[in-house]
Parts: C-alpha cells; sequence; structure tokens
C-alpha cells in the first residue's frame, strides 16, 4: 500500500511538471534586455519555449547570469509599428506566436504641476499604446495558437495605489489594468487569455530611476515582508499565466507584492 501510493504520488507530480512545459511553443517579451523582462524571458525559455526578446538595444544590458538559448534577442522599438508589424509577421508566420508578454514601459519623475506635455504623451505612447498595437498585431496567431493563445500585461502597483511625482505612469498603468479585462471579455471566444502581473518592488533600470533613500525607506515600510523582490518570482507568475495551467482564468490581476496591497494599518 506504501509503495502504491508512493507510485501514485510521483505521478501526479510529473504530471505537474508536464503542464508547465513550454516546449513547442514560441511567443515575444517586449522590453527585455535586463530586470522584469529579462527575467521572464529567461523562465519561459528555461520551460522550453522559443522567446524573441524585443528591446531597443537587442541585447542583454547585463548577462552576468548568462542567456538561454531559446532567448532570441531582437532590435525593436514597440512605439515603431511599421517595424513591429514586420517582426511580428515574420515571427508569425514562421514560428507561430502562442503568448505575448507587454512588459516595455518608461516614467518621467516629476511633479505633477511640472509635468511636461511631451513626457505624458510618450509614457502613454509606450505604456499603454503600444499594449493595444502589439496585442492587435499578434491577436491572428494567437487566436491559432494550438495551445490557447495567452497576453500577459505588466500592469503595476501604480495601476491601484497613488505615488507622487509619477502621476503619469500611474494613469498609464490603470489603463494598462482596465485595457487588460476589456481585451480578456472581448477576445475569451478567440482561443486567447488575457491577464495581467502587478510587481511590487523589484531591481530595474526604471526604479532606479525614481529611488532616492527616502523613497526606498517608505516602500520597503509598506510591504509586510520589508524586502524588494527577486525577478524570478515574476518570471514564475508569467510562467504559470502561460501555461496550461490557466485556460480557465482571464482578466485577472495577478500581484506579486509582498503583500503590498493587503498591508492595512
Amino acid at each position: 500500500m506504501g509503495n502504491y501510493y508512493i507510485s501514485v504520488c510521483f505521478t501526479e507530480i510529473r504530471e505537474v511538471f508536464i503542464v508547465f512545459d513550454l516546449s513547442g511553443h514560441t511567443g515575444i517579451v517586449t522590453g527585455a534586455s535586463s530586470g522584469i523582462g529579462y527575467a521572464i524571458a529567461n523562465a519561459l525559455a528555461e520551460a522550453g519555449a522559443v522567446v524573441y526578446a524585443i528591446s531597443r538595444s537587442g541585447k542583454v544590458k547585463d548577462d552576468k547570469d548568462g542567456v538561454h538559448p531559446n532567448v532570441i534577442h531582437q532590435v525593436g522599438d514597440v512605439c515603431d509599428y511599421p517595424h513591429m508589424t514586420k517582426l511580428i509577421e515574420e515571427i508569425g508566420e514562421i514560428k507561430g506566436i502562442d503568448f505575448l508578454i507587454n512588459n516595455a514601459g518608461i516614467t518621467v519623475k516629476r511633479r505633477a504641476e511640472e509635468f511636461l506635455d511631451e513626457d505624458f504623451d510618450r509614457i502613454h505612447k509606450v505604456n499603454v499604446n503600444s499594449v493595444f498595437k502589439l496585442s492587435c498585431l499578434c491577436y491572428p496567431y494567437l487566436k491559432r495558437s494550438p495551445y490557447k493563445g495567452r497576453i500577459v500585461n505588466i500592469s503595476s502597483m501604480a495601476a491601484h495605489l497613488g505615488f507622487s511625482e509619477v502621476v503619469p505612469y500611474c494613469s498609464s498603468k490603470g489603463a494598462v489594468l482596465a485595457m487588460t479585462k476589456g481585451l480578456a471579455v472581448e477576445w475569451a471566444n478567440d482561443n486567447i487569455t488575457v491577464n495581467s502581473i502587478a510587481p511590487g518592488w523589484f531591481p530595474s533600470e526604471m526604479s532606479k530611476q525614481v529611488m532616492t533613500p527616502e523613497r526606498k525607506a517608505k516602500i520597503l515600510g509598506r510591504m509586510p515582508v520589508h524586502a524588494f523582490g527577486d525577478t524570478r518570482d515574476l518570471g514564475a507568475m508569467a510562467l504559470f499565466l502561460v501555461s496550461g495551467n490557466s485556460a480557465y482564468i482571464t482578466g485577472q490581476d495577478f500581484a506579486v507584492d509582498g503583500g503590498a496591497l493587503a498591508y492595512g494599518f
């Protein structure tokens, strides 16, 4: 009886790992030269997927951890729609597209009353407009995916909480959250799920732009765990949302935040 029970347990464990196997899957991660995008691209590649990592530089900014052979870095500005259209068509027609991770984003630190119109427009063009455009460009390929097409947008704590000196960033991420729900409903019967991940505070090039000792102290005090996150946790969440385990989940935002949104007084 004991040996039979152990055998059943091992069988069940093996089935769980098979569900997380992305062999045969192909997809795109934007803003993948460093930080969150880089971690997500590597996590999906480690699970067997071929990942096209798109960034303006087309290469890893810091490869101390090594680049997985399944990650193919490509030069691409998410706001250059003619180039992105051509790139997506090339990937889609040759390999197919099973997932899209909309991660590319920017911010500017400045008080609201001093914010420049061109900076406001640029933030929304990168953080909002490109998410919508790339999702639509990938739509026909995602719809044909044999695994069910997946879109995962990277939202933010700023979609849920107010932060000073980055108000346009807050409004852009609020739009991403609303767009995630809208697309999830519209494409629910088109073989596509659309979800988002709201990262808490992780080391990234963008977070360094707005980090000061005072802001760092406030951030760490805002989380029950009182520590910054590891981007591998975001990779694991993205893997879950792209895998067969999440086929019935759509229109949801998943906070990976060390308990920040749950923290009361």
